[in-house]
Order: structure tokens, then C-alpha cells, then sequence
């Protein structure tokens, strides 16, 4: 599997439980829903910073990064906003802000910045780099509660670009 494969991946599970969380009627089960999807947006947002985004700097990927880095801190404002007051009136409308949010970040990636990626980066740097990002994202998830780690500013790199 290669990075950009791992972050699509990642974009699908978090759509299902998305229309999952839609579907649903029981609060409990929405908050549980909503927890999940925190956890696995923290995990996507963190290893893309801390990974693929550095792997990917180059001067045809600059506004890509920026908007993406913009994106992501939107994300996190709504996933804490949300976090903190789960049972406040409006949880439903934070939850499909976030759902948004997130469609528009997967667009703009899917569609203009991971194709850019592969022109830039060979296959094997790719899957080199999804092995690096999976390590992290398993990493987190058996740490527990990846979303109570979530932080406002962007991620410290671990890749030099």
C-alpha cells in the first residue's frame, strides 16, 4: 500500500461513519459515532503533518500545503468545540459542520493534490512513507483516545523534505 492509498482509505472509513452517525437516532450511539470519528481524523491529521506533508513539500505543492494545514486547523477547532460540550443543543449541527469540512478537504486533496504527489514522488518513496504513517497511526490507536491529543497548531515533521 502506498501513503496516498493509506490517506483514502482513511477518508472512506471516516465517510461510512459519517452517513453512519446521519442514520443514526440515539444520542449515545451519535457520541460514540462522533468519538470514533474524532479518533480517526486525529490520526489522519497527524500523520499527514507529521509525514506525508513534509515528504510532499515542494514548490508545485506550496498553496496545496497551506490550505490543507488551513483546513485541518478548521477540523480540529470544530472536533474540540464539539468534544467540549457533547450534550450542549447544536452537537448535531457542529457534527455536520465537521462532515463539511471534511468533504471539502477530501475533494480538494483527492482530486488536486495527491495527483501532484505521484508525479512528484516515486512508488516505493510512497510506500516507504505508508509505512512510516501506518506504524503512527497504530501506534496512536492503541495508545487510546487518539482525539485528546489533538492540538491546534500544526504537527512538528519527522520527515525532512
Amino acid at each position: 500500500m502506498d501513503a496516498i492509498k493509506l490517506l483514502k482509505d482513511q477518508h472512506r472509513l471516516v465517510e461510512k461513519l459519517f452517513e453512519q452517525f446521519d442514520a443514526s437516532e440515539d444520542d449515545a450511539e451519535k457520541h460514540a459515532l462522533f468519538d470514533e470519528i474524532a479518533d480517526n481524523l486525529t490520526i489522519h491529521t497527524a500523520i499527514e503533518e507529521r509525514f506525508f506533508y513534509p515528504a510532499v513539500r515542494a514548490r508545485q505543492t506550496e498553496q496545496n500545503l497551506e490550505e490543507a494545514y488551513d483546513e485541518h486547523l478548521d477540523a480540529k477547532k470544530i472536533i474540540l468545540d464539539a468534544m467540549s460540550r457533547p450534550d450542549a443543543p447544536g452537537f448535531d449541527g457542529k457534527v455536520a459542520a465537521l462532515k463539511g469540512a471534511i468533504e471539502h478537504h477530501v475533494e480538494e486533496e483527492e482530486e488536486e493534490f495527491f495527483p501532484k504527489v505521484r508525479k512528484l514522488m516515486t512508488a516505493e518513496a510512497l510506500e516507504a512513507l505508508a509505512q512510516l504513517m501506518e506504524a503512527e497511526a497504530n501506534r496512536m490507536m492503541q495508545e487510546g483516545a487518539p482525539r485528546s491529543t489533538l492540538q491546534l497548531k500544526a504537527e512538528e515533521p519527522s520527515v525532512q523534505a
